[in-house]
């Protein structure tokens, strides 16, 4: 099962301005082929179908507490997208708007206008052209080399992304969020390559970094591993995932610094939060006429729970 925390593994900066245009880049790192959707559930599925995992528990306790961490990211790309589309001061927005005066009108040439027609505006599951995240982007076998192959593919795969979407990016908000996701996803690629070398004795370290991209040439990134965050693995559990240690050792191959796993969870953030949304009647059109007084929310719940039968 998963303990939420209710804040961000990370603290986002404040955005200067509303940037759907660097929102919908940040999109293909949600829902696209190597976003973040197909790093958590290839590895949640993986950790489901996980057979003998007792003989084999420092895989299974790596592959099922990584999954674990991109749930996070998940979470956190998608702060970033709706911090981009809310802008500064989402309270400019707030009061009720007439419909017939086109308030989205200025989002026509917006690269991904589902943002507004379909979001609220928000962050969709679907990559930057548009296209729906899909189950197909899972690969589960069963065999634990090929899986762990795959899962250093993925994570190859995802870096690159990452440095492309980096790159096309000028917005602190969207270059922020790279910096991080190519530290953390650069120690779950290290980790699946530990964790093949361990299982078949091929020495996987030696083709990173993949892409040949240094990462502290990144300066987010290399502010990041100033704070040594390139070196830890998380263990999101209090009491379980205990064995990771066992391939979560040794030194880090950009620096050659110890790794090591922490208990201790990311400082982390509080997400941001959009507002109200009067023209995309988000929560509602007029948050002037939602009156919730004390104990109503709880009168409320009674009555739903007398309707459905029960006493």
């Amino acid at each position: 099962m998963f303990l939420r925390v209710d804040k961000l593994q990370f603290e986002l900066p404040a955005p200067e301005e509303a940037n759907p245009q660097a929102a919908s880049t940040v999109q293909e790192l949600m829902g696209g082929k190597f976003g973040e959707m197909s790093t958590l559930m290839n590895y949640m599925h993986q950790s489901f179908n996980f057979r003998n995992r007792e003989a084999l528990k420092p895989y299974y306790d790596l592959i099922a507490n990584i999954t674990a961490e991109e749930l996070g990211h998940v979470e956190l790309v998608s702060a970033t997208i709706n911090s981009l589309l809310a802008g500064p001061d989402p309270v400019e927005r707030q009061d009720p708007v007439d419909p017939s005066s086109a308030p989205f009108a200025g989002f026509q040439d917006a690269r991904f206008t589902q943002y507004f027609i379909a979001g609220g505006p928000g962050t969709l599951v679907q990559d930057t052209r548009g296209v729906p995240w899909t189950g197909d982007n899972v690969f589960s076998s069963g065999n634990l080399t090929l899986d762990l192959l795959h899962n250093f593919f993925l994570e190859s795969g995802a870096r690159q992304h990452k440095l492309r979407v980096y790159e096309m990016n000028t917005d602190p908000v969207a270059k922020q969020l790279c910096g991080y996701l190519l530290i953390r996803g650069g120690v779950h690629q290290i980790a699946y390559a530990k964790a093949l070398e361990k299982l078949t004795g091929s020495n996987v370290e030696k083709m990173l970094p993949l892409p040949d991209v240094p990462t502290h040439l990144i300066p987010e990134c290399k502010a990041l591993m100033d704070q040594g965050i390139h070196r830890a693995l998380y263990r999101f559990s209090p009491a379980d995932y205990t064995s990771m240690g066992e391939i979560w050792n040794g030194t880090h191959p950009d620096d050659g610094s110890e790794v090591f796993v922490t208990d201790d969870l990311p400082v982390g953030g509080k997400a941001p939060d959009g507002g109200h949304e009067s023209a995309g009647f988000a929560p509602f059109y007029d948050m002037g006429n939602v009156r919730i007084e004390a104990g109503e929310v709880e009168e409320i719940a009674k009555k739903i729970h007398r309707k459905s039968g029960n006493k």
